[in-house]
C-alpha cells in the first residue's frame, strides 16, 4: 500500500472519529479510538511504540514513544490542546529525525471542525 494511500485513510478515520466524539476529550482517548478504527481498517498499529534515543552511538533509556506508528512508515501525534504550538510540530520533526521515517500526522482533535487541525509534516531531506 501507497504512503498516500495509508495517510488518506488515517485522515479519514480521523475526520469520521471527531464526527462521532467531538473535542474535549483526552489525547489517550483519541489515541486508542483512532487505533482501533485503524486495525478494523486492516491496517497495522502500534501504540506508544518506543523510540530509541542514540546519543554518541549510545543509546539512552529516555522513554520517547510515538502516540502511533501505521504501517511502520507513518507517524500519528495526537494533541487536544487550544491551540497547537510551534513545539508540536517540532515534535514530530525530532521524532521524525530520530527515527528515521519519513512522514508524520499531527492531529488536534480539541477543535470545532478537525480538517483544518490535521497537518502532514515531511521529513527534510
Amino acid at each position: 500500500m501507497e504512503i498516500n494511500d495509508i495517510t488518506s485513510k488515517i485522515i479519514g478515520a480521523a475526520i469520521e472519529l471527531h464526527k462521532k466524539l467531538g473535542p474535549g476529550l483526552l489525547e489517550s482517548a483519541y489515541e486508542h479510538a483512532l487505533a482501533h478504527d485503524l486495525r478494523e481498517m486492516g491496517l497495522r498499529v502500534h501504540q506508544q511504540y518506543p523510540m530509541p534515543f542514540i546519543y554518541k552511538d549510545v543509546k539512552q533509556d529516555v522513554g520517547y514513544r510515538l502516540d502511533l506508528l501505521v504501517e511502520n512508515c507513518v507517524i500519528v501525534e495526537i494533541k487536544s490542546v487550544e491551540a497547537l504550538a510551534p513545539v508540536h510540530y517540532s515534535q514530530v520533526l525530532t521524532y521524525l529525525r530520530l527515527s528515521n521515517f519519513r512522514l508524520g500526522l499531527l492531529i488536534n482533535f480539541n477543535s470545532k471542525i478537525l480538517k483544518g487541525n490535521i497537518h502532514r509534516i515531511i521529513a527534510p531531506e
